[in-house]
């Protein structure tokens, strides 16, 4: 989405409310958004992995922004250098005041570059807050957004739960999704929803809908097998996967069992989450074996997740450490298939 000289990446809706200054940066599309679970619906209103991005000859650049209902952090890199971190206290106008990288100038421009960004480009990535949207301040210089040679060819469109949205990290920026894309040189649309992973039908439409993606990533089922009955979560992913596969039959879709966690060491063999993880992970594996489609390939969670002691104490989200495991292999996962797309 582009809006006054700024592309607004994993940006669907920019929704301005009555009586209040800003534009809120949305993932989810409002018919989306209120059609989850009520968890759901406070999940999908987080701007974690949008981005606000522009390239301006201005030294000196000024973007004011503001976290609604907790205090926010905003990450700034110009292409794919860190810059800077900023804190955003909830409800308070906050102005980050940037400055072009002085040393830039003393290296060869080409080695600033990689296949992923061009150092022009200043990047403002928001962690896990509802961010608002106030203003850039170039000093009277132009703002543009990026052209297509400026940032990845390649976009990896991942829906999943709190692991995927990147919980556990100590920045979201550092999560599995963030770690892959990074290394494979393409963007992310990270659409994961804590807790609220439902594979909504509202949601497998908006997914199957959009074209701005190359390739799919789906981590299913680790919220649901506490609540949803076996028959109920084969139902939604059939159509979630249907429906995706039916819209862009030439397009990569990933598929993963769910990653290792607490539920498949239990003491009690007969827990719930334990029995129903076991039959969602044959769901999964008896859609993708049956389906035969081309494009279609399912990873075992085990493959990505290898050490069961990269997990946070909570037993469920990834440490940073797992993080960045899972982020190496599963970009290694998707390497070959990257480079296809890439190539044609």
């Amino acid at each position: 989405m582009k809006f006054q000289g700024i592309q607004f990446h994993n940006v669907v809706e920019l929704e301005q409310k009555e009586r209040m200054p800003g534009l809120r940066l949305h993932r989810f599309p409002k018919q989306v958004r209120h059609a989850l679970t009520e968890n759901g619906r406070t999940k999908a209103v987080q701007s974690n992995g949008c981005e606000l991005r522009f390239v301006t000859d201005s030294k000196h650049v000024r973007v004011t922004m503001s976290s609604i209902e907790t205090t926010g952090k905003a990450l700034v890199f110009r292409g794919d250098f860190f810059h800077s971190a900023h804190t955003l206290p909830a409800g308070v106008m906050t102005t980050l005041q940037l400055e072009t990288p002085e040393r830039f100038a003393d290296v060869i421009p080409e080695s600033l570059d990689n296949r992923a960004f061009s150092s022009k480009v200043w990047r403002v990535y928001c962690e896990r807050f509802n961010a608002v949207f106030y203003d850039v301040d170039a000093f009277g210089h132009e703002v543009r957004p990026p052209s297509p040679d400026e940032v990845p060819q390649l976009k990896l469109l991942a829906y999943g739960s709190s692991i995927t949205q990147g919980a556990g990290a100590q920045s979201h920026y550092n999560g599995y999704i963030q770690q892959a894309a990074r290394r494979l040189q393409v963007d992310a649309l990270n659409l994961g929803l804590s807790g609220s992973c439902f594979c909504e039908q509202e949601v497998a439409d908006h997914i199957a809908q959009r074209d701005d993606w190359d390739l799919v990533f789906l981590e299913l089922g680790v919220n649901m097998r506490g609540s949803v009955p076996v028959e109920e979560f084969q139902r939604r992913v059939h159509y979630m996967l249907d429906q995706i596969i039916d819209q862009h039959p030439l397009k990569p879709v990933f598929l993963t069992t769910i990653y290792p966690n607490r539920a498949g060491f239990f003491k009690d063999s007969g827990s719930i989450l334990s029995e129903n993880e076991r039959r969602y992970n044959e769901v999964l594996r008896s859609y993708a074996a049956s389906k035969g489609h081309p494009s279609l390939r399912l990873v075992e969670g085990s493959e990505i997740m290898t050490e069961f002691t990269s997990l946070t104490s909570d037993l469920i989200h990834p440490s940073d450490f797992g993080h960045i495991m899972m982020g190496e292999r599963l970009a290694a996962q998707l390497q070959e298939t990257v480079e296809q797309l890439r190539n044609d």
